[in-house]
């Protein structure tokens, strides 16, 4: 089970869990139509460093010579209900309509998951206070968001802060799923088992 803290502090900073958050999946204009899709991930957990968040939260707070230190967006990563993940239905909405492995939550595959020694998820319990039901990060499905939304959504969607450990957890993990080697075979486009 994970820590988290309250969160009391005004910025975002790595390790904070939104709720509903809406990714621009794309923009298409054609004939003067604009035609937008977007999809509302049920719950996020911002992995972008802290140091680059504070120093971005310091800069917007008082304005510098040079903006250098401001982002434009911010890495986040979806967080998945356990059990739709393991009956493979996550993604299964009327709008997206994938249909995703099933993974045995008994056998190994679902073990190895619940255990983090599966590269591509990390695994998440929370304490009872916190109203998010175990749950998955899939860090294969990473995308970003523009910090002055998340900003301006904040007040009303923030759910948690998980604590330093954890959060330096999923980062360090993060960080290794995104720097695996890729093999030379094109049936094997990354490291076997993700």
């Amino acid at each position: 089970m994970i820590r988290v803290d309250p969160g009391e502090e005004e910025r975002i900073s790595q390790g904070d869990i939104y709720r509903n958050i809406e990714h621009i999946e794309y923009v298409v204009e054609q004939d003067g139509i604009i035609e937008i899709s977007k999809i509302i991930f049920p719950y996020i957990i911002v992995l972008t460093q802290d140091c680059d968040l504070a120093q971005d939260y310091m800069f917007r707070k008082e304005p510098k010579k040079t903006q250098d230190k401001l982002l434009i967006s911010v890495l986040v990563a979806p967080i998945y209900n356990a059990d739709h993940v393991f009956a493979g239905t996550h993604l299964n909405d009327p709008s997206l309509g994938l249909s995703m492995e099933i993974i045995n939550e008994k056998r190994s595959p679902g073990k190895t998951l619940k255990q983090n020694e599966r590269p591509r998820y990390h695994y998440l319990e929370f304490p009872e206070d916190v109203s998010i039901v175990p749950s998955i990060i899939d860090f294969k499905h990473y995308f970003s968001v523009n910090i002055k939304y998340l900003e301006s959504i904040s007040s009303t969607q923030f759910v948690c802060r998980i604590s330093d450990l954890y959060r330096e957890d999923v980062s360090q993990r993060f960080a290794s799923f995104l720097s695996r080697i890729g093999l030379p075979d094109e049936k094997d486009e990354c490291l076997e088992g993700d």
